[in-house]
């Protein structure tokens, strides 16, 4: 469908088929002659008016609602926490591995530089695993909101659905 209006009078809308054309501004010119022959029309187009002086009126788009960007928020937590879970799950078991060596430096036997250094380049491991362990816990309250907005639109358009039948 395509919209055309007059200059003369922005209030008038004639609706067509199809997409802007000669033949879709035509037809326009046809419901503009019949308003004219009804007495509809609140302009005096005495001095003559062709089909390209239609102006097509495009539809603005509209802004997303409140409970739209909820949604689209809601997603976005709920996708963060999706790959923080991947991230923590895959260096949680090397990073277990680490910590339990940690208990060397803590007993009076003597330690080789080797496991020492080999200590050093696990602590980045567990410092990793640790950040995104605290992130994922944080991430999982914010997520637990995010299921509940979910929910709350899901229910809404199952009301909808149910509503109709």
């Amino acid at each position: 469908m395509v919209q055309y209006t007059l200059v003369q009078s922005p209030e008038v809308i004639l609706t067509v088929p199809g997409k802007d054309s000669t033949k879709a501004r035509e037809k326009a010119m046809d419901q503009l002659i019949e308003l004219m022959d009804a007495g509809k029309l609140p302009t005096d187009l005495s001095d003559g008016f062709g089909p390209d002086q239609f102006i097509e009126v495009k539809e603005q788009p509209t802004p997303p609602s409140p409970e739209e960007d909820a949604v689209t928020h809601a997603v976005q937590v709920l996708s963060n926490l999706a790959n923080l879970k991947l991230k923590v799950q895959e260096s949680r078991t090397e990073a277990l591995q680490v910590r339990a060596k940690i208990d060397i430096l803590f007993s009076d036997e003597p330690v080789t530089e080797d496991e020492i250094a080999s200590l050093k380049e696990g602590f980045k491991v567990l410092k990793t695993y640790a950040q995104s362990n605290l992130r994922y816990r944080e991430a999982r309250v914010q997520a637990e909101q995010a299921r509940e907005v979910l929910d709350r639109a899901l229910n809404s358009a199952e009301g909808t659905k149910s509503s109709k039948k």
